[in-house]
């Protein structure tokens, strides 16, 4: 008899798993922005530990004409990410960068349809992957001037990162004035009130500089991000909670705790 052979067909994940574009892309070619989309994807996810037991099978990347980029958290019960951007004709740093703030939520478990964000900790998640998306622009930036997905267009790889720059530099101009580069602990106890408001604020603006710089210090802490948001209350938990149920979430995945327990040292949370 002949031998049979068994195949395995690995788990599809977060930087497998399929995209589909939906929406309206108006003149553009929708494979031109399915490669822009797959690049920052690479670029967010290559080397990262995805250790989230919430990964989703498909990604549906819906262009609106209107409205915030966002996560639409289709009650359905299905196994697909859904993001929704707003861009431009071929504007492909804004496209990245919208992109890659929203596939950070998905990341990190805000994806299905009890995923509704919550003060007083939703800032802390937006700051963190607004800073995702400013690293992945980093990486693309390098990779485009490289190896561009349209040919002679190596030189946009500068634009994209003048684009990332500029957000950098206004970001780092408000963690300066607000006090947060003196002190990080000093900052979060004085501006308390504005900085839990929900949403990406300028103090959760000014916090992804700061986490950023995490990031590109110890890479190995981005992994942390498939570890939020597995509990009841999720972000609408006080912060020592918080950060207490995300690093017992980290040893549950054998994830690295190394994120929440920097910035309970940051902020001096008990």
């Amino acid at each position: 008899m002949p031998k049979r052979v068994s195949l395995t067909v690995p788990p599809k994940s977060l930087l497998t798993a399929p995209i589909e574009l939906a929406g309206n892309w108006g003149h553009m070619l929708p494979r031109s922005a399915e490669q822009v989309v797959e690049r920052m994807r690479h670029a967010c996810l290559d080397g990262v530990g995805l250790v989230s037991d919430r990964q989703p099978t498909r990604l549906r990347v819906d262009e609106h004409t209107s409205g915030p980029p966002s996560v639409w958290l289709h009650p359905d019960s299905s196994t697909m990410a859904w993001i929704i951007v707003d861009i431009g004709e071929r504007d492909w740093s804004k496209l990245a960068y919208q992109f890659g703030h929203e596939l950070g939520h998905v990341a990190a478990n805000s994806w299905q349809a009890d995923a509704k964000p919550a003060p007083p900790c939703q800032w802390l998640e937006e700051a963190m992957v607004e800073a995702f998306s400013l690293r992945g622009l980093g990486r693309l930036a390098k990779d485009w001037k490289q190896n561009p997905p349209f040919a002679g267009d190596n030189a946009f790889g500068d634009a994209i990162a003048g684009y990332r720059q500029n957000i950098v530099q206004d970001y780092t101009k408000l963690a300066d004035s607000q006090g947060l580069t003196a002190d990080a602990a000093a900052w979060f106890a004085g501006n308390r009130n504005e900085i839990e408001i929900p949403g990406l604020n300028p103090f959760a603006q000014a916090m992804s500089v700061t986490i950023l710089a995490e990031y590109d210090r110890a890479p190995d802490c981005l992994e942390a991000l498939g570890a939020l948001n597995r509990w009841p209350g999720r972000t609408g938990v006080p912060i020592a909670e918080y950060l207490r149920r995300w690093e017992q979430s980290c040893k549950e995945l054998h994830a690295s705790s190394q994120l929440p327990v920097r910035l309970r040292e940051l902020l001096r949370i008990p």
